[in-house]
């Protein structure tokens, strides 16, 4: 059997010099890929259903509870509402409301409140420790008219999205995380028109890309290692 010629010396160095320069490029576009998947830190919105945690579909400005709710805030650092913190304590309306007695003519919405680890904290501030609280409230009143009841200051921005609750955090409001730092971007998370984030898979229907490597970075990866074959077998043929 016939062996294959070996590369000439004053080709092996141009040939070793593009292959290292295309693992490297690769590894900067992939690394970019990467980067891209990032979270945002936000309040988000639950309801309990008696035993367990449910994203809420409504924002806590329209959705008007029924007396006996619970309803949960819990602060974190997450991509959307599929991977969304829950609130670290049960949704137990007895437990909760034990100590304030039905009153005719209002209504009992028990609330969870949870500003998060110190992971999730911006930087300089310290988490405040979880809490509950039973808001008795008008009948008609929002889950927002509840949690002001026994929760201020909350700050809104202009679109009504939730951004603190008493007092936390002291600024920011849903701001973009980048995945590789933890550093914050002056960005905000899609959100519905009342303030919620968007349901699970929502957003990422509509945006397309699912937080990974975009169409052009791959078509980019693509061409790259295809100019980088043609470089080597040109190279091979003007031996």
């Amino acid at each position: 059997m016939r062996r294959p010629a070996p590369v000439p010396a004053r080709l092996r160095a141009p040939v070793v010099a593009l292959l290292a320069a295309l693992v490297a490029a690769s590894a900067v576009l992939l690394g970019a890929g990467s980067a891209e998947a990032a979270g945002y830190r936000y309040w988000s919105f639950w309801d309990g259903n008696g035993k367990n945690w449910e994203y809420a579909t409504q924002g806590p400005s329209l959705l008007r509870p029924d007396d006996g709710a619970v309803q949960g805030f819990r602060f974190a650092v997450s991509e959307d509402s599929g991977d969304a913190a829950q609130p670290r304590r049960a949704p137990d309306f007895g437990a909760i409301c034990a100590d304030t007695p039905a009153k005719d003519g209002r209504k009992r919405v028990a609330l969870v409140i949870d500003p998060g680890t110190a992971a999730d904290a911006p930087d300089g501030e310290k988490p405040p420790a979880p809490r509950t609280a039973c808001a008795q409230v008008a009948p008609d009143a929002s889950s927002a008219e509840a949690l002001a009841a026994v929760a201020k200051p909350l700050r809104y921005d202009s679109s009504a999205m939730l951004c603190a609750i008493s007092g936390y955090p002291k600024s920011g409001c849903g701001e973009q995380v980048s995945g590789d730092s933890g550093s914050a971007k002056p960005s905000a998370p899609a959100k519905t028109t009342d303030g919620q984030e968007k349901a699970d898979g929502q957003e990422k229907a509509e945006e397309g890309d699912g937080g990974g490597p975009s169409v052009g970075l791959l078509v980019g990866i693509g061409a790259v290692l295809l100019l980088g074959v043609a470089a080597v077998v040109q190279a091979r043929r003007r031996r």
